[in-house]
């Protein structure tokens, strides 16, 4: 009998196919959907730092008492949050599948208040949806870096429930970040994060947001990483996310080393009947092959398995193309 079982966060789901933090994580009823399908778990739509502050603005400036504006600062923000803790407690309530809560910050701020109440609301596991984008001639890399593990180990300190941090594709050196959050006692990375892209419409000469949906290609992006991640730095489970729309992706992500896959494009496109159709995928790629667990081949592929950095690197490039006129 095959066993999808897969552990990651030190949570044991039932298989290795979570729900990305989304519009779909954001109600009880969407949450029972996704578990009906079949989701091993969930990340909640993720609790904006920003969103929080602008909505405090706005109450704000609906009066004219500057004498109110600490109350009413107060108020939304912690508004804002009950919500939020409100949906991990039912969300709890309601399903087996491990909850994990998502918060979306620029800074470290009022997460170090906020981390304990989540915890406390009963989430399995936090992902950190680190949102800074390295624009400023002035920051140097280092500067950068240091902002993400500023913010992941202050929260750390904070909580005891497991921690991912999901990442940006633009470090200098992704395996090192990710051994310097190993050593803040960081418990896994999501690769990777999917940022805002702007567009140009040349008629209007407005910037506009581009499609925040991956297409299948995009798997590309993570593929290469999560197999070097997880060949790097071992002891860090490595969620792969990112352009995973089919059950052959998922096996992809897996074989790289991925202990997870996040989906949330393919779920917009299809809904829940997705996840149902990649674990079918799953189960019968691991008959074909014999397999009776994930863990027989997860990482099979990745580089510390396959002996060589080849694949992954350069020299792969090279010997492709010099093959073709």
């Amino acid at each position: 009998m095959k066993s999808l079982e897969v552990k990651y966060l030190g949570l044991t789901l039932k298989n290795p196919v979570v729900v990305s933090s989304s519009g779909l994580t954001s109600t009880v009823d969407n949450i029972k959907k996704m578990e009906a399908a079949g989701a091993g778990a969930v990340v909640l739509k993720s609790l904006f730092q920003e969103q929080i502050t602008h909505e405090a603005q706005a109450y704000e400036h609906e009066g004219d008492y500057p004498e109110a504006h600490d109350y009413i600062m107060s108020y939304a923000v912690n508004n804002s949050v009950e919500e939020y803790l409100k949906l991990i407690r039912e969300a709890k309530q309601a399903v087996s599948i491990p909850i994990i809560a998502s918060i979306n910050c620029t800074s470290v701020g009022e997460w170090v208040s906020f981390a304990k109440r989540i915890e406390a609301a009963g989430a399995d596991a936090l992902e950190l949806n680190i949102y800074f984008l390295a624009s400023n001639k002035d920051m140097n890399a280092a500067a950068c870096e240091a902002q993400y593990l500023g913010i992941a180990a202050k929260l750390r300190s904070i909580v005891t429930i497991p921690i991912s941090v999901k990442m940006p594709k633009t470090f200098t050196n992704i395996p090192h970040m990710v051994d310097q959050l190993y050593y803040r006692k960081i418990n896994g990375v999501v690769l990777f994060n999917r940022f805002y892209e702007p567009d140009i419409n040349v008629e209007t000469m407005k910037v506009e947001s581009a499609s925040v949906f991956s297409s299948p290609s995009d798997i590309r992006e993570s593929l290469r990483w999560v197999g070097i991640v997880s060949a790097a730095v071992p002891l860090v489970d490595v969620a792969a996310s990112t352009g995973i729309h089919s059950g052959e992706a998922a096996i992809k992500q897996l074989l790289a080393g991925a202990a997870v896959v996040e989906v949330c494009s393919v779920l917009y496109k299809k809904g829940p009947k997705a996840i149902n159709e990649i674990l079918e995928f799953i189960n019968g790629w691991m008959g074909k092959h014999h397999y009776k667990s994930i863990e027989e081949f997860r990482g099979k592929m990745n580089p510390k398995n396959l002996g060589s950095l080849d694949v992954y690197e350069r020299s792969q490039f090279m010997r492709y193309y010099s093959s073709h006129e």
